[in-house]
């Protein structure tokens, strides 16, 4: 069998079948242990509720092809007699190629870990959820830096030199990026800040709704009309923010006129007809109701209570039973509404 003792690059025809062999075999075992874990891992993840096994799953899902095909190629390689230039080409590749793993297994348990928590908290503790949202994406990026810096490194660029000037560019880069950065510092803001959180009900101008997302460069909110309002950070941190939901209770002032042929007996008795109904509501307290002054065209009173909840179809309820209460009560005492009238005198002049 002279054709086995045929050198090649250093290597004998033998030793590269030895090496395909070891290779393909390599790549068949770990292929076939990694599904045969997978499937026991998945059952066995339905049946408990530790995270556990969930995250061990998630390692082995996330396992790429490529990371397989190149531990395959070392195993085979370990079979060849290799040059130092070409053993050191290898480790290196090996080095990136486990690096990029890495980089997919954190992303990927960040993101599980971020999940879990949103779906425990999101109706109990929307602040929380904010934050943890901005946190993961903060990890993510520092996973990201730490393992670049390392693939340079392994690459033998000199670290040092390398974060001094990107200190320089980073300056042109974030004169060229600054409404974007701006963007990003207002997002954590909003986050640290807190001036609202998802799931709280806002008003910024002319605009409100709920708001659904807080994101790095927009926060969206849901209107009541259904559209989807999006808002750059910066801008909205520049306005003006009215926040509901983190109302306990809501001071409604109305007002009221009567006609001036009202009597001062029924004025005296307008401020007590109107606390009786206020006091007769559930979920009220009440403050005042005054005879304010005179209008071009009616008697005006102003009426201050207070609902004990921030919902704003509880206080519509609340004062539409009031409103019908002191129109069925004004009926009853014969006291008229005003409104907007005019009188003409007309003078007969003498011929």
């Amino acid at each position: 069998m002279e054709f086995l003792d045929f050198v090649f690059y250093d290597n004998s025809v033998k030793q590269w079948i030895i090496a395909v062999l070891a290779l393909v075999i390599s790549y068949i075992v770990i292929k076939i242990t990694i599904a045969f874990i997978k499937k026991h891992l998945e059952r066995i993840s339905k049946k408990t509720v530790t995270q556990l096994d969930d995250v061990i799953l998630i390692l082995f899902q996330k396992i790429t092809m490529l990371s397989i095909i190149i531990i395959a190629l070392l195993i085979g390689s370990l079979f060849l007699s290799l040059d130092d230039v070409v053993s050191k080409i290898i480790i290196h590749v090996l080095i990136l190629i486990l690096l990029v793993q890495a980089a997919i297994w954190g992303n990927a348990l960040i993101t599980f870990y971020i999940d879990a928590y949103v779906r425990t908290k999101k109706e109990k503790d929307a602040a929380a959820v904010t934050t943890v949202s901005a946190l993961g994406f903060i990890s993510k990026l520092i996973l990201y830096t730490g393992l670049v810096i390392i693939a340079l490194d392994n690459l033998g660029f000199n670290i040092t030199t390398l974060v001094a000037g990107l200190g320089v560019g980073g300056i042109a880069i974030a004169l060229a990026v600054q409404n974007v950065l701006g963007d990003l510092f207002a997002s954590l803001s909003i986050v640290l800040d807190k001036p609202f959180v998802i799931g709280d009900f806002i008003i910024i101008n002319e605009y409100m709704g709920t708001v659904e997302h807080v994101g790095l460069k927009t926060t969206r909110i849901r209107s009541l009309s259904g559209e989807q309002l999006v808002f750059s950070n910066n801008d909205l941190l520049s306005s003006r923010i009215r926040n509901y939901k983190r109302m306990s209770e809501r001071r409604v002032v109305f007002g009221l006129g009567v006609i001036y042929q009202t009597t001062s007996e029924q004025l005296e008795k307008i401020p007590g007809y109107i606390r009786e109904i206020i006091e007769r509501q559930d979920n009220v307290r009440f403050d005042r109701a005054h005879f304010k002054g005179f209008g071009n065209f009616s008697l005006d009173f102003e009426v201050v209570y207070w609902v004990k909840s921030a919902d704003y179809n509880t206080y519509m309820d609340i004062q539409q039973a009031i409103n019908i209460e002191i129109f069925n009560k004004f009926t009853r005492e014969k006291i008229e509404f005003a409104y907007p009238t005019q009188t003409l005198f007309v003078e007969k002049s003498q011929s």
